[in-house]
């Protein structure tokens, strides 16, 4: 069941959208963050990818007056991302209205206490992103590379039962240039089990129906949707769920 799921990044209360992983230079959009959620929720959309792009920064969630606002304003399931490092995190933003969260830098950084999560939560409420450019893995709201490969971090929690795993191709990511479709390939061929969802560089309908045909579980879409490059209508007609 192929799932469009929208993107909703916030800086300072506001929705904005990082390019190329660059958190100094933000696009800034006037829409306010419930409003959009709704309208989200009105075109049939189920699941919202909830951005701290602060806390990615800082290391520890910051907008959780916005997490409480979306998911009290709407019934759209939030999967919640930025910033989380311990149970505190996580029983906080669960607390303020979070379905789900998503981790990155936390995986790099403790792997026995991200798979320790991985029991702990149940594999339906924890996703692993995985932020790379050329295959290596970023951390730390994208702004420090490490030497770690891409498959051989999936593999380890992979082979630990996580079952849903983000791909952010950084050097693709908000720039309406099209997503990575090589990886996308590569990735969803080497663990079949796995829910992959797709994030960078979505610019139309037609890259959405490729990487649906090509058997990912989800596409996460941000700028072409604030930007009016795919209408939520055209959305409607693919979104399974």
């Amino acid at each position: 069941m192929f799932k469009i799921i929208p993107a909703l990044s916030i800086s300072e209360g506001k929705v904005v959208k990082a390019r190329k992983g660059n958190l100094d230079q933000l696009l800034k959009y006037s829409h306010n963050p419930v409003d959009i959620a709704k309208l989200f929720e009105d075109h049939g959309m189920k699941v919202l990818h909830f951005v701290d792009l602060d806390g990615a920064a800082k290391g520890t969630p910051v907008n959780y007056h916005v997490l409480e606002a979306v998911a009290g304003h709407t019934e759209l399931k939030v999967d919640f991302t930025g910033g989380i490092r311990t149970d505190g995190d996580i029983n906080k933003v669960l607390e303020y209205g979070a379905t789900f969260f998503t981790c990155a830098s936390a995986a790099v950084d403790d792997q026995e206490q991200f798979t320790s999560w991985i029991f702990s939560y149940g594999r339906e409420k924890i996703a692993l992103s995985a932020d790379v450019i050329d295959k290596k893995i970023h951390v730390k709201g994208w702004r420090k590379k490490t030497d770690i490969d891409l498959h051989e971090h999936l593999e380890y929690y992979y082979n630990r039962g996580l079952k849903y795993i983000k791909v952010i191709d950084i050097n693709r990511d908000g720039l309406l240039e099209g997503p990575n479709f090589e990886l996308y390939k590569e990735v969803t061929g080497k663990y079949p089990n796995a829910c992959i969802a797709a994030l960078g560089g979505v610019r139309s309908v037609d890259d959405v129906k490729k990487l649906k045909d090509m058997g990912l579980y989800a596409v996460i879409i941000g700028r072409a949707i604030y930007e009016d490059k795919i209408k939520l209508e055209e959305l409607e007609e693919l979104n399974e769920g």
